[in-house]
């Protein structure tokens, strides 16, 4: 086995997808405060710069950030990707596998277009795949071994919302991702854990706060929770021992009706 180089360093290299906004933005702020060098991966270098003053001003010694626009869907992207951060870094301990799309929202499983299933399922699980594939192969060879793979899953990975099968069904399929690269990593030191998520505060939920539609069918508005907060989630597991792992865990808004019957 041809091992990659070893850096002399003593902060942790992460890379999070879909790091322009939302969770991946928050998630990259938290790991550069907490003193981890950071590559921001997604599809729009101005997002991506503003991601990065965010995080820079997260930590005062000046963390390391570096940008890089990736489409998850294109496994070329995915490619010089990682081969950025092997050639910057020469190592990776943490994959955040956080880019994802809801999808046209209220569309009947009926009109629901190929197109548009396509790109949820190239963007959710296609994108986590190749991402995943691509970490566990640096992961594998690197020295010292080892690396951890965190899934954004979703609350819809075990309670659908009305109209949103290409998005659930991605998210179920995420579970079985999880699951397989655990078992798959354990020889080489690779731990993979998921973070089921329920209404963060974000520009993907930002309809909750207008009212969306319920089980019954009704019309309703659902709290949200701090982007923050789920932030801290995920850099606790981040930090974790790699004899320590998070398989599953979910973070939600308290009041959120996913609890009760629909």
């Amino acid at each position: 086995m041809n091992a990659l180089r070893k850096i002399s360093t003593e902060r942790k290299i992460a890379v999070v997808t879909g790091a322009g906004s939302g969770i991946g933005r928050a998630v990259a702020v938290a790991l550069t405060g907490a003193g981890w060098s950071v590559v921001l991966a997604g599809r729009r270098t101005e997002t991506l710069a503003d991601t990065a003053g965010a995080a820079r001003a997260a930590h005062t010694a000046g963390g390391d950030v570096l940008c890089v626009r990736t489409d998850v869907s294109r496994p070329e992207d995915v490619d010089a990707l990682f081969a950025e951060v092997r050639e910057r870094y020469g190592r990776l301990d943490l994959l955040f596998n956080n880019a994802g799309t809801f999808g046209p929202g209220s569309t009947p499983l009926e009109e629901l277009p190929y197109s548009a299933w396509q790109k949820v399922v190239d963007t959710n699980l296609t994108g986590t795949f190749l991402c995943a594939q691509a970490a566990f192969r640096m992961m594998k060879a690197q020295d010292p071994q080892g690396g951890r793979i965190i899934n954004n899953g979703s609350v819809s990975a075990y309670a659908p919302r009305p109209d949103s099968v290409a998005y659930t069904a991605t998210k179920h399929g995420m579970t079985g991702l999880t699951k397989s690269l655990s078992l798959d990593g354990r020889p080489y030191r690779i731990a993979c854990g998921q973070i089921d998520i329920g209404n963060a505060a974000t520009d993907m939920t930002e309809r909750m706060r207008r009212g969306v539609p319920q089980a019954n069918g009704e019309l309703a508005v659902e709290p949200v929770m701090d982007v923050a907060d789920v932030a801290k989630t995920v850099l606790h597991m981040a930090e974790l021992p790699l004899e320590a792992n998070v398989l599953f865990t979910t973070v939600l808004a308290t009041g959120m009706p996913l609890v009760g019957r629909g």
